[in-house]
Order: structure tokens, then C-alpha cells, then sequence
């Protein structure tokens, strides 16, 4: 079976909602698993937990057949969602257009013309779907 997973914030803003829908419809549409991914940053000091999580997503789309909650814990939310993409194996990566600008300054950083979306088919051979923002 395939995996979707998806980065999400908590307590879920408009945009995490929206980013969480559509990975809601491209795991359906593929027949896949879901992963439903929130990183505490070691520097916040905030420790949301799985409940948390999983509470907080059911609440706005009710209870998700066949869909995992992980919390991660790290420096760099983008460095997290990596790390669990590639031990997961995950097969499709859906992240909002915020969060895929903030890999392409990271990026940026070591390479002149960053594409997340090749730099993710190239390192962890999954397909990157961008959700644009979400409709005023």
C-alpha cells in the first residue's frame, strides 16, 4: 500500500486545514495510507503529543480510516518531515506552499536554483504535491 504523508501545524491554522484536505483526497483517490506529521521544535518548548494531534484532526474532518499521527521532535521542521519521509517511505509528500518555500531557502543555501519538489524525487524518490494557499 502507498503512503501520503502530510505536515501539518498544531493547533491547525486555515492553511494546515486546507494542505490536510487535499492529502485527505489524494490518499482516497490513490487507495493509500495517511500520515498526519506535527514537529515540536526543540526551541518552542512545546510538546504537543499524538492525542493532541489526532484529536485536533478529527475534530475538523472526523475519524480518518486508516491514517498514523506522528509527533517529531527537532531543530528544523524541514529536516523532521525529511527524516520521516525517508523512514516511512513514503511514496507522496503533500506540503503547503509556505513550507515549500521555506526547503527552497534552505536550499538555497547549497545549491544556485533550488526545486524542492526535484530535490525531494531525487533524495527520497517520492512525488511532491504543493498545496497552494487556501481560498480566502
Amino acid at each position: 500500500m502507498s503512503l501520503v504523508v502530510v505536515p501539518v501545524r498544531y493547533p491547525l491554522s486555515p492553511h494546515s486545514k486546507y494542505t490536510l484536505q487535499k492529502a485527505i483526497e489524494v490518499a482516497r483517490e490513490r487507495d493509500a495510507a495517511l500520515t498526519v506529521l506535527h514537529v515540536n521544535l526543540y526551541q518552542n518548548g512545546r510538546k504537543v503529543n499524538r492525542t493532541d494531534l489526532k484529536d485536533e484532526v478529527e475534530r475538523s474532518f472526523g475519524r480518518l480510516e486508516n491514517t498514523r499521527y506522528v509527533v517529531r521532535s527537532g531543530f528544523l521542521v524541514e529536516e523532521s518531515i525529511l527524516e520521516e519521509v525517508a523512514a516511512e517511505n513514503a511514496d507522496v509528500v503533500v506540503v503547503g506552499h509556505k513550507q515549500a518555500s521555506r526547503w527552497r531557502r534552505i536550499l538555497r543555501r547549497f545549491v544556485d536554483n533550488p526545486n524542492i519538489e526535484a530535490y525531494l524525487r531525487r533524495h527520497l524518490d517520492c512525488e511532491v504535491i504543493t498545496v497552494e494557499g487556501a481560498p480566502a
